[in-house]
């Protein structure tokens, strides 16, 4: 039976005492301690909505609210759809659009908080699974779908990269698809804040622990040159719509001046 934690999401194959994301510092534990749910019991009680982002861009976030919160994003390319991040809830009407739409490629995750039953999507579309290899510790359930790749850089598909920029974990990944104007998806490693004009970095988001100057500076070595119109975040809502590469590029300045 695969069981979830119900604070951040991962899955496991039993009931585990502990889960090891939340014990790292960050995410938590609970003040009530540490619960969980099966997966049946989550597909029964919640449903999964769709946003439109962009003709070839769809949101997939559930409701209620389940651990962490976080959306995924399908993207459609000709060579094939690629789901950016994942959540828990895989249930039948989400499995009914996605292969309506053509099915899942590939799948790639920003980093381990995103991971969740990404071994349950793996095997329901026969899609391999990239996650940078300096983040192998973080799987808590193994599958034959997972392929840890190396290195700063990854092209998953003709027009799809994935960037390495580590920060909040150290294979922290960004998606750059660079397809006209170009897009970002980012996850959390790049945080939009509330209005929309700015991006932050952090080792911790809900601990509030930054990352230092450095840090930042490597981050933003591996998007320099990276031309992106468009960026899009983990949570509902965290889009910005136009001049999204200047807007990162002053934020990272900013964050590195404010530390130094």
């Amino acid at each position: 039976m695969i069981t979830l934690c119900k604070a951040c999401g991962t899955s496991y194959g039993t009931t585990p005492d502990r889960c090891p994301i939340c014990e790292d510092e960050r995410q938590y534990v609970p003040v009530t301690g540490q619960e969980w749910i099966d997966v049946a019991a989550l597909t029964a009680t919640h449903t999964n909505t769709w946003q439109q982002l962009e003709p070839r861009l769809f949101s997939i976030r559930t409701v209620p609210s389940f651990a962490i919160n976080q959306r995924a994003i399908l993207l459609l390319t000709p060579q094939g759809n690629i789901l950016w991040d994942c959540i828990a809830n895989l249930d039948p009407a989400t499995k009914t659009l996605i292969s309506a739409l053509g099915g899942i490629s590939a799948i790639a995750i920003s980093h381990p908080h995103y991971y969740t039953t990404m071994q349950d999507w793996a095997a329901a579309f026969d899609a391999p699974v990239y996650l940078h290899a300096s983040d192998r510790e973080w799987v808590m359930r193994s599958s034959p779908a997972i392929h840890f790749w190396e290195g700063d850089a990854l092209d998953i598909m003709p027009s799809v990269t994935l960037l390495r920029t580590g920060g909040h974990f150290a294979g922290g990944t960004v998606l750059h698809w660079h397809d006209g104007e170009g897009v970002l998806l980012a996850g959390d490693i790049l945080q939009v804040t509330p209005g929309k004009n700015a991006v932050s970095f952090m080792w911790s988001y809900p601990n509030m622990l930054p990352l230092s100057a450095g840090t930042v500076e490597r981050v933003m070595h591996h998007l320099q040159g990276k031309m992106f119109e468009r960026l899009y975040g983990a949570f509902e809502g965290q889009n910005i719509l136009a001049k999204a590469s200047e807007i990162v590029q002053r934020s990272g300045q900013k964050y590195i001046a404010c530390l130094k």
